[in-house]
């Protein structure tokens, strides 16, 4: 599970006031809910796009802090999906990710590696 933060001065309500028809919209029907580190967290168990096995999203609310996008997205291996025939399902699914994620967090696939490296860096041991 990855956790996302929006861009500084946003919120996740602000950007997506409706999270739920937006995941639905972009990764098909809500199947049910999952709860991960105390958050309900939405699940969609047969995604329209056939590279995605199960894709679990929703608001980690964190009550003084700013609210985050939780996201896991099981995929399937992509010789098996290029093996039925689904090259283009794969490029697609990328696509929706890349969008979902920018819609969700006003920053680009560029500014959320920077961001997941910068958290990882401030992670780091002194030594």
């Amino acid at each position: 599970m990855k956790e996302y933060k929006m861009r500084r001065g946003e919120h996740l309500d602000d950007r997506m006031p409706d999270l739920k028809g937006s995941i639905e919209e972009y990764f098909g029907e809500i199947t049910g809910t999952e709860e991960w580190k105390g958050h309900e967290l939405y699940v969609v168990g047969e995604p329209d796009n056939p590279v995605f096995d199960r894709i679990v999203a929703g608001a980690a609310t964190y009550g003084s802090k700013k609210d985050k996008l939780a996201v896991h997205f099981e995929e399937r291996p992509a010789e098996d999906v290029i093996a039925e025939g689904n090259a283009d399902a794969a490029a697609d699914a990328v696509d929706a990710k890349n969008e979902f994620l920018l819609e969700a967090t006003g920053r680009d696939a560029k500014s959320r590696r920077d961001s997941l490296k910068r958290e990882v860096e401030d992670d780091a041991p002194d030594y």
